[in-house]
């Protein structure tokens, strides 16, 4: 079933998934990681947290997994 997400989710799980390829890039200064390690979490918080999850109960974990397959560009 394709969903209808709000662009805020859909980028904000874009953000997440840049934020996450960075940090593990990353290997040096334990300073930008701890920077990065706390914007993931504020993003997984936002993404996990967002209102649109109450419209669709008992379909959510699809919904999710869409969400991730169109942040990275996949065909959901």
């Amino acid at each position: 079933m394709a969903h209808s997400f709000p662009e805020d989710l859909v980028v904000a799980q874009r953000d997440w998934y840049a934020v996450y390829e960075e940090l593990a890039e990353r290997d040096d200064a334990a300073a930008q990681t701890t920077v990065l390690r706390r914007r993931l979490q504020r993003l997984s918080i936002r993404v996990s947290t967002h209102p649109y999850w109450t419209t669709i109960p008992g379909r959510a974990p699809a919904a999710r997994m869409e969400l991730r397959e169109l942040a990275r560009g996949a065909t959901p």
